[in-house]
């Protein structure tokens, strides 16, 4: 449709004939109101679903409560219009060129707010809570390739949060933890995050969901909060099924010590406040938003949780390790191609294949043959890039499949392997975060640097077998779709789905990957002060022995 100037438009509708009143009356969908125990909302209604934006769930983090843990608001007055999405939390702009970058139109530190998608007449529906990407650093919950509508037409109540990002969710002090109550600081993402479930456990019956059925979910960044909510004694009980897609369980800060290698948690806020010209938290806080996001980022500082005793008891490999998480259905996996879009997390490559097959042998010693039939000399520039697929993402992903099983909760574990020719082109096959919009059925609605996915029947239809089975795993925890191969527990059969041209049952996904990973980190583990999943291949500091517990 072209579109037409105001007064031409006048002129073109004079010009057209009469047509019956009855014809002209469009039918009125009336704007839903929902009277939740937050307050009156007031949203609206489009295809079949009510739809409810920038809803806030905790007080705006903002002046003397930057760096301190969200607040509950208070029940607001009136009817709040809920039909437009909140600002984003700060963050820095996307890196030029990026196929990520979709910048968010308006950013606050009154950010903490969530959207709601929810059948007309829902009533307990199963609900799936998403936890954006991006880091820790980047992200919103109104990025149009998270529009949960797709979802909620296959009977979900769909919610997207924002949480506090980058320096201002994640930044741990020694004073900040002299504030605490509890004596400890950081996590105000998480903690954000742990509040807006609170607050959909609170509130969701109003729109139709069932607080006793609800899946946490999330891709990247996202998946790596999923895991720490796992891993966190304060959200337990508030959500029932978790979702990690592309998660990485990396080692994580301690507040105060350096068990594998981190720079204690406080000490890096000490070190960042010092870079960023402030001589405490008072200067800091009297920072702008924005100026402080950007000079931290800057500056090399890197939002991660901090394993502070309480919100994050333990490393979260210890957590697994221990059976100490939430015990509950979950579905997880990654992307082959997870570094073609992130070449930044690949190690440099070597001058030829000589020197690559001899650094590995210095560094991995007993355990150099595997890693060389794994990740082979004589296909360096793959190679170059799957090794740090499978070391940081392949590997937590069957990780935590292995784990939940162990502990009793049923694991799915899945295999995106999917190309269409934008991305073929750039090659970025099944690249990071590219069955994001296969799940949501947003493939019209990615960011303007994505690969295009075309409009092809078979790109319909994967879409909607894997909408199909995320969908069905919310409802019931077991992931099935119409007309769709059955999905097989982890197991002890080691059983995956594959999704490239059409889902695809199997076992033993990429043998030895697991193993040869698991190893690795176990090393690292027990000799202590070396951090495991970053450091890869011919950057990895030499392999410690074989220890007790590790082959």
């Amino acid at each position: 449709m072209i579109p037409l100037f105001p007064r031409a438009f006048a002129l073109v509708l004079a010009a057209l004939p009469a047509v019956p009143a009855a014809a002209q009356t469009a039918p009125v969908v009336s704007a839903p109101v929902v009277h939740a125990p937050a307050g009156t909302v007031r949203g609206e209604a489009r295809n079949g679903l009510n739809i409810f934006k920038g809803l806030p769930y905790a007080r705006p983090p903002v002046g003397w409560r930057r760096w301190k843990p969200p607040v509950a608001l208070p029940a607001w007055k009136g009817e709040r219009d809920a039909t437009r999405f909140g600002p984003a939390c700060y963050q820095p702009n996307s890196r030029p060129g990026s196929i990520y970058a979709d910048d968010p139109a308006a950013m606050s530190e009154d950010c903490l707010s969530l959207n709601i998608w929810t059948p007309a007449g829902a009533n307990k529906a199963p609900v799936l809570v998403w936890i954006h990407g991006g880091s820790l650093l980047t992200g919103s919950n109104s990025e149009t390739v998270y529009d949960g509508a797709g979802l909620a037409g296959r009977g979900l109540v769909v919610v997207s949060i924002n949480y506090r990002l980058g320096v201002l969710g994640y930044l741990a002090h020694p004073a900040l933890s002299k504030e605490s109550t509890q004596g400890i600081s950081g996590n105000y993402g998480l903690l954000d995050q742990i509040a807006a479930l609170t607050w959909v456990k609170d509130n969701i019956a109003a729109f139709g969901g069932d607080p006793a059925n609800v899946t946490v979910a999330g891709e990247s960044a996202g998946g790596l909060s999923v895991m720490y909510l796992m891993a966190s004694p304060p959200a337990r009980g508030l959500f029932a099924k978790a979702i990690a897609q592309s998660a990485y369980m990396i080692s994580t800060p301690e507040l105060r010590s350096s068990r594998y290698g981190d720079i204690p948690a406080e000490a890096i806020g000490s070190w960042l406040t010092v870079k960023l010209g402030a001589s405490d938290i008072a200067g800091l806080r009297a920072m702008e938003p924005g100026a402080i996001t950007n000079a931290a980022a800057q500056a090399g500082y890197t939002p991660f949780g901090t394993i502070d005793g309480r919100v994050l008891p333990e490393q979260l490999a210890t957590i697994f390790d221990r059976g100490e998480q939430a015990k509950v259905p979950l579905l997880v996996g990654f992307n082959s191609g997870e570094i073609r879009s992130l070449r930044f997390l690949a190690p440099p490559p070597p001058a030829d294949s000589a020197a690559y097959t001899q650094q590995i042998r210095d560094r991995y010693a007993d355990l150099a043959d595997a890693y060389l039939r794994l990740y082979p000399a004589t296909d360096l520039a793959e190679s170059i890039l799957m090794a740090p697929r499978d070391a940081i993402y392949g590997w937590t992903a069957e990780r935590l499949a292995a784990k939940q099983t162990a502990a009793g909760a049923p694991a799915f574990l899945y295999f995106f392997d999917h190309g269409y020719p934008a991305a073929e082109a750039l090659g970025l096959h099944a690249f990071h975060a590219s069955e994001i919009p296969y799940v949501f059925g947003t493939a019209d609605r990615t960011p303007p640097q994505w690969p295009k996915i075309p409009g092809a029947p078979a790109e319909a239809a994967l879409s909607d077998a894997m909408s199909g089975y995320w969908a069905a795993f919310a409802r019931d925890g077991t992931p099935s779709a119409a007309q769709q191969p059955t999905w097989q527990p982890y197991g002890t059969g080691r059983a995956y789905m594959a999704f490239a041209d059409i889902p695809r049952p199997g076992t033993n996904l990429l043998p030895g990957m697991y193993i040869f990973n698991e190893q690795v980190v176990c090393r690292r583990r027990a000799k202590g002060g070396i951090p495991w999943n970053w450091n890869i291949g011919i950057v990895s500091p030499p392999l410690p022995a074989g220890a007790p517990g590790c082959r």
